[in-house]
């Protein structure tokens, strides 16, 4: 790694100079500057940080604050982590990650150091204590997550609602009339935006289609295989022909289980569609229709809004959000006729 005394030799200049001419905090001729930033592209020289911060440059680093709590469902939020590190390295930038549980003490120190050009914000809660912060802060920062309150604020997401409609027309074409929506653990309807906006779109979707709705969490804080197969069992009984899923793969892979043991076949007997999954629902004994979350999807948009964000012209605050596609794989058909 080149260092800073090496640019100094090769331009016959001071180390002082070097910095002076880097950082802009004192005058530096023409020629010598000429000189200096000679040496600096022939020995492939980077200023640090700090430097590229004095000189009004940019640093080539994103925040991405990602809080790491009990309850947090480490393969779907690591998916999201290594997105956006994909997407950051296509800019040319690299990503610092906060995990404190307290995200926004993180936030507010790495906006303060100066270290970074904006911040990206993982794992949004409905009332998020980062959103108040990111509206006092001089860097952009964008929400991959929709908080209640996002009035000025920058968000990227897949369009939960319009999921979980989707997947209730899918059923009701298929002619269901009493569907059920099996979801995340309780706690996730209070720290998490996402669950509530897949619930609400369920019930508003069958309210329009005048179908039974059922609704069932999955215990808490983290799923409880005994309470996902109660809630099987409980809508079955309630005459439920089409199921919605909203949950990790030990949720969806004891679903199924217990739909066999109640002599359940799927599509024959019983429909069900996988909403949210960042897995692959194709992958089970019985592959399920799905309308995948997509990690991809989100953080490249998010990535994009912060570059942007950068430039003369930054996009107006508001919210994004990812239309859902359905992916068939043969989980959904008429109900059984008694």
């Amino acid at each position: 790694m080149v260092k800073i005394d090496e640019v100094a030799r090769a331009a016959g200049v001071s180390i002082s100079t070097v910095s002076y001419a880097l950082s802009g905090k004192r005058p530096v001729s023409a020629a010598t500057r000429t000189r200096i930033e000679s040496a600096v592209e022939e020995l492939g020289y980077r200023a640090n940080a700090g430097a590229r911060m004095l000189a009004g440059s940019r640093t080539q680093i994103f925040a991405l604050t990602e809080p790491f709590r009990p309850d947090t469902f480490a393969p779907t939020h690591m998916a999201f982590v290594l997105a956006t590190s994909i997407a950051a390295r296509r800019q040319d930038y690299d990503i610092l990650l906060l995990t404190e549980e307290d995200a926004a003490d993180g936030m507010r120190r790495v906006a303060d150091s100066g270290l970074v050009d904006g911040i990206l914000v993982l794992d949004v809660a409905p009332a998020d204590r980062r959103v108040a912060l990111a509206r006092q802060l001089d860097i952009p920062s964008i929400f991959i997550g929709v908080p209640d309150d996002h009035h000025g604020l920058t968000c990227v997401d897949l369009d939960f609602e319009a999921a979980a409609a989707l997947a209730v027309d899918r059923l009701f074409e298929a002619g269901h009339r009493v569907v059920g929506l099996i979801g995340h653990p309780a706690i996730a309807y209070e720290n998490s935006n996402f669950p509530p906006r897949v619930r609400a779109g369920f019930e508003d979707a069958c309210a329009r289609r005048e179908v039974s709705g059922l609704f069932r969490t999955t215990g808490g804080p983290v799923v409880e295989i005994a309470v996902v197969r109660a809630a099987v069992a409980d809508m079955l009984a309630e005459g439920v022909t089409g199921f919605v899923l909203h949950g990790g793969d030990d949720a969806h892979a004891a679903v199924l289980e217990e739909l066999a043991a109640h002599g359940r076949a799927v599509p024959d007997d019983v429909s069900v569609i996988s909403v949210g999954a960042t897995f692959d629902p194709a992958s089970f004994s019985v592959p399920l229709d799905a309308i995948p979350l997509i990690p991809a999807s989100s953080c490249d948009l998010a990535v994009d809004l912060a570059m942007r964000s950068l430039g003369s012209t930054p996009p107006e605050p508001g919210v994004h959000l990812i239309p859902p596609t359905y992916r068939a794989h043969g989980s959904v058909g008429p109900p059984a006729t008694s």
